[in-house]
């Protein structure tokens, strides 16, 4: 297990950009992959994006393929979600989790509490 916190969300346009961080403890982030994934009331959890360990491959579902991108830093146990052009319906309850890469949740063993991200017009 591996316990993430998850900041930077907030309210900001449509548009505009958030960059959101996913602060991680212990040595063992650097040997699990990572994923985002978002909750909008009332709808299921889905997948963003995803990374490898080592970061050198990248997932991103493809509505949000070519806005936001993934990176991290194992030095720092510190995982990114740049989002830019952001839309309306980018709005929801973002969440970090280590695991397996995938696109569902179930591969994924430690999950962050979440961040708001509010889009408005």
């Amino acid at each position: 297990q591996v316990h993430l916190v998850e900041s930077g969300g907030g309210l900001v346009q449509a548009g505009g950009s958030l960059r959101l961080s996913c602060a991680t403890s212990g040595t063992t982030f650097k040997y699990s992959g990572m994923g985002w994934f978002r909750q909008a009331p009332g709808k299921e959890r889905e997948f963003v994006t995803a990374i490898t360990s080592s970061g050198s491959t990248t997932y991103y579902a493809d509505y949000v393929k070519g806005r936001f991108t993934i990176s991290r830093d194992n030095a720092k146990n510190t995982g990114y979600l740049q989002m830019n052009s952001l839309k309306l319906e980018d709005t929801g309850v973002y969440y970090c989790a280590a695991g397996s890469v995938a696109s569902t949740p179930n591969t994924y063993h430690s999950w962050g509490q979440g961040t708001q991200v509010t889009v408005s017009s």
